[in-house]
């Protein structure tokens, strides 16, 4: 019994050696996030305007510091339904899962940016008082080859 229990437990234990010492995969794999934005009607340039001065420099630094690996903004071409209706989607990459979760000091990087604190704090409560909506999705690529 022993000659075929000790073979077991070794295949075990070299398996758990093998996995300890891969990197686990979503530690490695890109983390995505879709923001949408919703402005209320006639305020989507002035949406965009706030978010272009304010918030994409946040973004972008993030970017150079290696948190995110890129941020890309997109609109729908058509209009649709009032209650499917977007204005803007921002698409981050974050370097990986653990990095999108983790906390992150974005005040300490918003005052370096952007030393009139109450002209920042003023349009961006602006920026944000003109949207009817706004959700984040966490989404995942899938693979249509694989199986």
């Amino acid at each position: 019994m022993m000659r075929v229990v000790m073979p077991l437990f070794l295949m075990g234990v070299s398996a758990l050696v093998a996995s300890a010492q891969t990197p686990s995969s979503s530690q490695d794999r890109p983390f995505v996030v879709e923001y949408y934005y919703k402005a209320k009607w006639g305020y989507a340039e002035e949406f965009l305007q706030l978010f272009k001065k304010n918030h994409y420099p946040v973004l972008r630094k993030q970017v150079e510091m290696g948190r995110m690996l890129k941020v890309s903004m997109d609109q729908p071409r058509y209009h649709a339904t009032e209650d499917g209706r977007w204005d803007y989607r921002v698409t981050i990459v974050f370097k990986n899962a653990t990095v999108a979760n983790e906390p992150f000091d974005e005040n300490a990087l918003k005052k370096h940016l952007f030393p009139d604190q109450s002209t920042y704090l003023r349009e961006e409560q602006r920026r944000f008082a003109i949207l009817d909506a706004h959700w984040d999705v966490p989404v995942k690529g899938m693979d249509l080859e694989g199986k």
